[in-house]
């Protein structure tokens, strides 16, 4: 019987996994004076993106060897602001985002959320499953394109750029 394949790491498991515990968000917050309070519905959504983030995420900023991290999230003048503190509040670094690369992903993204809810009416499941497809590529472009703004700022995977990308959703959606 072969013995199971190791990774090539150098480092012991519980290094991997102390660094996994602090190489994390373990709060996110959105700043209500730049983004406001949104309907019932749209802080639903906001909620339920937050608590996925938080649940499940890789979070490190480059160049700090802290964490885990808090993350608060506001939006100025078409960019979005990403601040990081460690746990006791002290500001690690915060990143400005122009959100004019993510316009058309934005505007895409919701005309196929508009036409995959008329199609959950109506349509065969085939077609509800091929807008649903589309939708994930465009989450998935959305996700990649912020994950390469980042690169270099933050040691994100792409399951958190996915859910941090859900987030920016979430502000922009109308409801």
């Amino acid at each position: 019987m072969r013995a199971p394949c190791r990774s090539a790491s150098t480092r012991s498991e519980p290094e991997e996994l102390a660094e996994a515990a602090r190489k994390r968000l373990a709060q996110v917050t959105l700043d209500e004076n730049s983004i406001g309070r949104g309907s019932a519905d749209q802080e639903h959504e906001r909620a339920t993106a937050i608590y996925d983030l938080i649940d499940d995420n890789r979070f490190g900023v480059i160049g700090h060897d802290g964490g885990p991290y808090a993350l608060n999230i506001s939006l100025h003048d078409a960019k979005l602001a990403l601040a990081v503190t460690d746990e006791s509040g002290a500001s690690v670094v915060t990143h400005i985002l122009s959100l004019t690369p993510f316009k058309r992903i934005l505007k895409d993204y919701f005309l196929i959320c508009e036409s995959y809810y008329a199609a959950i009416r109506s349509a065969t499941p085939s077609r509800i499953e091929a807008i649903d497809m589309g939708r994930r590529g465009l989450h998935n472009e959305g996700a990649q394109l912020l994950l390469e703004r980042l690169t270099g700022k933050l040691d994100i995977d792409i399951d958190t750029a996915r859910r941090i990308f859900t987030l920016v959703t979430a502000l922009h959606w109308k409801g």
